[in-house]
């Protein structure tokens, strides 16, 4: 392909302007909070499976299913919070944070800001699947679990 000088120009402020600490804040912050509304919805999506879909009453489980349960729905739900926590914080930071204003440390922040985004982001991604999978198989096992 061939581009032309001016489209070279333009592609070069494009990532220029891309690349900024300011602008990859902008995107890490835009795509926590898909990361956080995905979260909500996916949690109260999954309750409304668990309380349709599972038995009415745990109690009828045998002994160590109706433990298995109990401690899947808890390790899943819990595991869904904190995603939900850890995904609040990736998108409003800490209460009180104060931000310098000052260039140097303005850009210095935006960048550690991107960092600690991207990571809260990545533990609630890994939370949310914990989540998902233990309440999808606290349900399995209420299914095919006997019952007493």
């Amino acid at each position: 392909m061939n581009f032309t000088p001016q489209q070279l120009r333009d592609a070069d402020r494009r990532v220029r302007e891309m690349s900024s600490p300011g602008r990859q804040l902008e995107l890490a912050l835009r795509q926590a909070e898909g990361y956080r509304n995905f979260l909500a919805s996916l949690t109260g999506l999954l309750t409304a499976v668990f309380v349709l879909k599972g038995q009415e009453d745990l109690s009828k489980l045998a002994g160590i299913p109706h433990c298995s349960v109990i401690g899947l729905l808890i390790t899943g739900f819990l595991a869904l919070i904190v995603a939900s926590w850890l995904g609040v914080l990736a998108v409003h930071g800490r209460p009180g944070e104060e931000i310098m204003l000052e260039s140097g440390r303005l850009l210095a922040y935006e960048k550690a800001r991107v960092r600690d985004v991207w990571r809260l982001v990545e533990w609630a991604r890994w939370l949310a699947l914990i989540g998902v999978l233990a309440i999808a198989a606290a349900v399995i096992v209420t299914w095919i679990a006997p019952t007493k």
